[in-house]
């Protein structure tokens, strides 16, 4: 069952990171992989191994957020496969813009709907009839956030856009059940990644603190979510759709539930310094 022999896959930013992962994943249970990739040098990086590897892999240069772009992609996976039976929009990004909603400019409402909402819709609508055509039905696996089932302070935008993504997701395992296309979503928590580089955030002195702040006692990896990936690839989810993977280390099931040094678990604050237990910090005396 766990087997896409035969199935061809796209993978949107599949030059790095959790696209990375998740693209070698798939290839490694026989799906020939096709890479939708904006940086060439990762793109081609990626491809390479995949090749090296054994696995079939076309890398498309893209930016999924050009129609003109995503229409070549699938023309390109169609051109040179003919099918199409996966599919995960996994571009996303908060860019760097971390302040008060009354702060935030129209600019930046456009350009992060762009990268975290509007590019999914472009995508399935061009990737859709390829599938249907390719008469297996299929898996599209929408990659979100947890942060789309939370507040997040100076992120709004960020926060709605990722929730935008479950509804979306519904409403598109139904329009696609009657064609056998499965629709769902994977929403992680924080994950390390070539945006995220959360090891590098912690300080060394507080990093013993990481298992009181998440249950499982590490933050993501991007063969998580590959795993997860997999999982709704393939015929082990087969009546699985129109729902959400919650891969947190089970923090969103903690609800404010931090455990304690020592053991037992409090829902009171355990502050340290600030966010994660003092992001950035400032010199002494700045």
């Amino acid at each position: 069952m766990i087997s896409l022999k035969g199935k061809v896959a796209l993978v949107t930013g599949g030059g790095a990171g959790i696209g990375r992962a998740i693209a070698e994943s798939l290839a490694e249970i026989g799906a020939k992989i096709v890479i939708g990739e904006i940086d060439p040098a990762r793109a081609e990086a990626t491809r390479a191994a995949l090749v090296a590897s054994g696995a079939e892999c076309l890398a498309v240069i893209a930016d999924v957020t050009k129609s003109k772009d995503v229409n070549a992609l699938i023309a390109a996976t169609e051109q040179t496969y003919g099918r199409l039976d996966v599919l995960v929009n996994n571009v996303g990004d908060f860019l760097g813009i971390k302040k008060p909603f009354v702060e935030t400019t129209e600019d930046e409402w456009q350009r992060l709907y762009e990268i975290n909402l509007r590019h999914i819709f472009l995508v399935t609508r061009a990737a859709v009839p390829l599938m249907q055509r390719s008469g297996d039905g299929g898996s599209i696996v929408n990659i979100s956030t947890i942060e789309a089932f939370r507040g997040i302070p100076k992120a709004a935008l960020y926060s709605a856009f990722k929730a935008a993504i479950t509804g979306f997701t519904k409403t598109m395992a139904l329009e696609l059940a009657p064609d056998g296309i499965r629709v769902n979503e994977i929403a992680p928590e924080t994950t390390e990644s070539e945006q995220v580089k959360v090891s590098q955030w912690v300080p060394p002195e507080y990093k013993p603190h990481i298992k009181n702040w998440i249950p499982l006692g590490r933050f993501g990896k991007p063969s998580d979510v590959a795993g997860c990936t997999v999982f709704l690839a393939t015929e082990l989810s087969a009546w699985v759709t129109g729902t959400t993977i919650h891969l947190d280390g089970g923090v969103f099931a903690a609800c404010g539930y931090y455990q304690m040094p020592g053991g037992g678990w409090t829902h009171n604050p355990i502050i340290v310094d600030d966010g994660y237990a003092g992001l950035r910090r400032k010199p002494a005396g700045s």
